[in-house]
């Protein structure tokens, strides 16, 4: 078919010219140079659509359906694509190391203690009633927690944003992570830690054997950790949620979030935190040590080496790398592309930096110490992407 004179949603010309079989008409052809996505109406001719990207990937959105398409690719999809059919062409990220951290600014001076993305929103929670919300990663926005309390961690899942509290049954939920309702905790314990996978979000807590879960993030059950430790972190991923604790060798992991085995760590270290991505477990301590940790199951474990003799706090995964962030005061920070070896990052300033998260091209981090010290690191966009939506038979075989 050649090249269309579809329109081109940015500046430069339209080449996506990798044909289906059995296509039957072009619905759309063109080209991101400098736009990050385009969103338009497309009319197809009642048949299933046929993707394709060229020199770069690109994630097509077509009838509400998420499509990944590998550049220099075709994917034949399920949808069927009629008249008015909305559709959204995105640029992936590039996949750059998060070498060095840029300064931004938190909307107050307080002790910001974790941070979490999800639906659009960076989310940050602090100690006191203070809380945030930033669309871009690199701009914040006040918000207001539902208690003044210790608020130590955040996550996202399932269309909410959920917090807990340290010492106190505070917990709290948002659905949109500017305005919060209270939830109550099934104790009053050290919350510390909290995670969202498989249809559950769990909490893990400080010196006991406390924990527990959600199925709503506004009601919770007490659960049991295997031991009484100083549950520290929470993570999931591949059909495991795994729990570090500080200063012992206790780990542990749940197929459902309700009951726990008993697991090894390589060391007797201040596990602090936990994440997991591409395959990998990975954990960070807070006991100025070189001292790191991985798994590929998530039940047994093998020591790795942390660039610095750091206090590191907390680690997260995105986009091909994983990045941690410490305490000190420092400018230390880490990144690795396994989990296993790790290279030395430079955070912006010298501050206690506490949590950090990754979303939409950006790794976001937030200092505890009472402090409006924020930090990002921005993936760049992988241009040009030039696409086609084909229209296929009118029949589904």
């Amino acid at each position: 078919m050649g090249q269309s004179t579809f329109p081109v949603p940015s500046s430069g010309s339209s080449t996506s010219t990798i044909l289906p079989v059995n296509a039957s008409s072009v619905i759309l052809d063109g080209s991101l140079t400098s736009a990050s996505t385009y969103t338009t109406t497309v009319n197809g001719n009642g048949g299933i659509a046929y993707l394709t990207a060229t020199d770069n990937p690109a994630t097509i959105t077509l009838g509400g359906n998420n499509y990944a398409v590998a550049a220099n690719s075709v994917s034949a999809t399920s949808t069927v694509v009629g008249s008015g059919a909305s559709v959204t062409v995105a640029a992936n990220f590039a996949p750059t190391a998060p070498a060095t951290f840029t300064a931004s600014t938190m909307p107050s001076s307080s002790s910001w203690q974790s941070v979490t993305y999800g639906n659009g929103y960076y989310i940050a929670v602090a100690s006191g009633t203070a809380g945030a919300y930033s669309t871009n990663g690199t701009t914040w926005t006040a918000s207001t927690m539902p208690s003044s309390s210790n608020w130590h961690c955040v996550t996202y899942g399932n269309g909410y944003f959920v917090a807990i509290a340290n010492s106190t049954t505070a917990g709290a939920y948002s659905t949109n992570g500017t305005t919060w309702t209270s939830s109550t905790m099934p104790s009053s314990s050290a919350w510390n830690a909290v995670t969202y996978g498989n249809g559950y979000y769990v909490a893990v807590a400080q010196g006991t054997s406390a924990g527990s879960y959600s199925t709503n993030g506004t009601s919770w059950t007490a659960s049991t950790m295997p031991s009484s430790s100083s549950w520290q972190g929470v993570t999931y991923g591949n059909g495991y949620y795994v729990a570090v604790a500080f200063n012992t060798t206790a780990g542990a992991s749940s197929t459902n979030g309700t009951t726990w085995t008993a697991r090894t760590m390589p060391s007797s270290s201040g596990w602090i935190s936990v994440t997991y991505g591409n395959g990998y477990y990975v954990a960070v301590q807070a006991s100025s040590t070189t001292a790191g940790a991985y798994s590929t199951n998530g039940t047994s474990w093998t020591a790795s080496t942390m660039p610095s003799s750091s206090s590191w706090q907390g680690v997260t995964y995105g986009n091909g790398y994983f990045v941690a962030v410490a305490t000190g005061p420092t400018t230390a920070g880490a990144y690795s592309t396994n989990g296993t070896t790790w290279t030395a990052s430079t955070m912006p300033s010298s501050q206690t930096w506490y949590g950090v998260t990754y979303g939409n091209g950006y790794f976001v981090a937030v200092a505890s110490g009472t402090t409006t010290a924020g930090a990002y690191f921005a993936q760049s966009l992988a241009m040009p992407v030039n696409f086609g939506i084909y229209a296929g038979p009118t029949t589904i075989n």
